[in-house]
């Protein structure tokens, strides 16, 4: 989300609905973004996503300039997602260490990712997302968006401690937790992050696949060009120094088009 919003939001809010459109074309992705990492599913995120994007078109008289732009999107963005109603995964009432017993017993006895021909880099990177993602819903939500904000999106603790409404201070122990428990597991069991680990997304694809999670006619996550690239960006994330491989892998992860629907869907709901 660039910099250069608040003269858009300016002229949205004195009526210009083309600079209205325009403006949620710019912050829709992020917000969904946000949406898909706190809640793990694609439907449940863009439900979310709408009402956070409702809220920002309907109050747009309450921003007053004292942020950027950006900061007030996530600010509403956080104060929505903080309550929103359960998600589907959510719903699982995951744990570290109940998600790591899922992994040990759903690992099939075959290759590694390399192995695999290259028709299967979705169907891999589908898995990668999905279980990264899902690892987020381990964390208890102000734990999650703290993460998120601080690790993935590397926002200032300043500035997230503004969209979180609590003091630097608390921000930073905040993450600080969240960020020990992520890497802790990570380092325990994700063969991207150790590839000591057992743990890897072409073990892990049959029994996603058996169990429904993955269905290759309709692809929840993978994006293709990432899908090709990863076997690359995995090699320069384990250059990394271990503790940083986690938030790497998050920060490369595809990003959620929001595309014309969304756009369509707050459109309709405004006339």
């Amino acid at each position: 989300m660039s910099d250069d919003l608040a003269p858009l939001l300016e002229r949205a809010r004195g009526g210009d609905r083309d600079s209205l459109e325009r403006l949620v074309e710019r912050i829709q992705g992020p917000v969904l973004q946000l949406a898909l990492r706190m809640l793990w599913h694609p439907e449940d995120a863009r439900d979310a996503a709408q009402e956070i994007l409702i809220r920002i078109v309907t109050h747009l008289g309450s921003f007053r300039g004292e942020s950027r732009v950006q900061t007030w999107v996530y600010q509403i963005a956080a104060n929505y997602l903080i309550s929103a109603r359960q998600s589907r995964v959510e719903a699982r009432r995951y744990t570290f260490d109940r998600f790591a017993r899922e992994l040990e017993d759903g690992l099939a006895d075959i290759g590694d990712e390399g192995e695999w021909p290259a028709d299967k880099a979705l169907l891999l990177e589908e898995v990668k997302v999905g279980c990264m993602n899902g690892l987020l819903t381990c964390l208890d939500r102000p734990g999650r968006l703290a993460y998120i904000l601080g690790e993935i999106l590397e926002l200032g603790g300043v500035e997230a401690a503004n969209i979180l409404g609590i003091s630097p201070a608390a921000f930073r122990k905040r993450l600080s937790r969240a960020r020990s428990a992520v890497i802790a597991f990570t380092r325990a069991h994700c063969g991207l992050v150790d590839p000591a680990n057992a743990c890897r997304c072409a073990r892990r694809l049959p029994v996603a696949q058996a169990m429904k999670r993955v269905n290759a006619d309709a692809l929840m996550f993978a994006d293709a060009a990432s899908a090709r690239a990863f076997p690359a960006t995995l090699d320069r994330i384990r250059r990394l120094d271990v503790v940083r491989r986690t938030a790497a892998l998050y920060r490369s992860a595809p990003q959620p088009e929001a595309g014309q629907e969304l756009l369509d869907r707050i459109r309709a709901i405004l006339e």
